[in-house]
C-alpha cells in the first residue's frame, strides 16, 4: 500500500436513521477521528488513486460504501451483506449498554472485566468485516475495527 490508500473523508448516510444517544454520537466522533488519523484502505480493481472519500451508508440490509478520489471522482460502490453481523452487532451493542451502566455506579474493576468483553466482541466483528471485505477493499484490522463501531452507528434502532 502506498500512502495515498486511504480515507480522507468519511461520511454516514444517516437516511432513516433513528436519532442517536449521546454515547452513540460520541462512539461515531471518535470512531470517524481515529479512522482518518490513520487507516489503510484501497479498493480493489482499477479505480483512480486515493485518499477515496467514503459515504456509508444501509441499503436492503446491506452495507453500501460509496467511494470517491478527493476531486470526487466515483472510485467504486463496494457492497457488502449486513446479515452476517447481525448477531455479533446485537452482542456489541448489550455489552455496550452494561459498559455504560457500569461507568455510572459500578467500581473501576468491574467496568475494566466488562470492557475487555466489549473488546472482544469488536474484535471480533472487526475480523467479520475483514473477511468480508475481502477482494473488494483491501484494509488493515484497526481500520476495520473504526470501520465495524460505524456499522453499529448505523444499525442503532433507538
Amino acid at each position: 500500500m502506498t500512502d495515498t490508500d486511504r480515507l480522507s473523508a468519511v461520511t454516514l448516510d444517516e437516511t432513516g436513521l433513528m436519532p442517536p444517544t449521546p454515547e452513540i454520537e460520541q462512539e461515531r466522533r471518535i470512531a470517524i477521528f481515529d479512522l482518518l488519523e490513520g487507516n489503510r484502505f484501497r479498493p480493489a480493481g482499477t479505480t483512480p488513486p486515493g485518499p477515496y472519500r467514503l459515504t456509508l451508508g444501509v441499503r436492503e440490509n446491506r452495507l453500501d460504501l460509496d467511494l470517491t478520489d478527493d476531486s470526487g471522482m466515483p472510485a467504486g460502490n463496494p457492497q457488502i451483506s449486513l446479515a452476517p453481523f447481525k448477531q455479533v452487532v446485537k452482542a456489541y451493542y448489550q455489552i455496550c449498554e452494561s459498559y455504560f451502566d457500569a461507568v455510572r455506579r459500578l467500581p473501576p474493576a468491574a467496568i475494566e472485566a466488562i470492557d475487555a468483553g466489549r473488546r472482544d466482541i469488536h474484535d471480533e466483528g472487526s475480523r467479520l468485516l475483514l473477511e468480508r471485505l475481502d477482494g473488494k477493499v483491501e484494509t488493515d484490522l484497526a481500520t476495520a475495527r473504526r470501520l465495524f463501531t460505524l456499522i453499529c452507528v448505523l444499525h442503532y434502532k433507538g
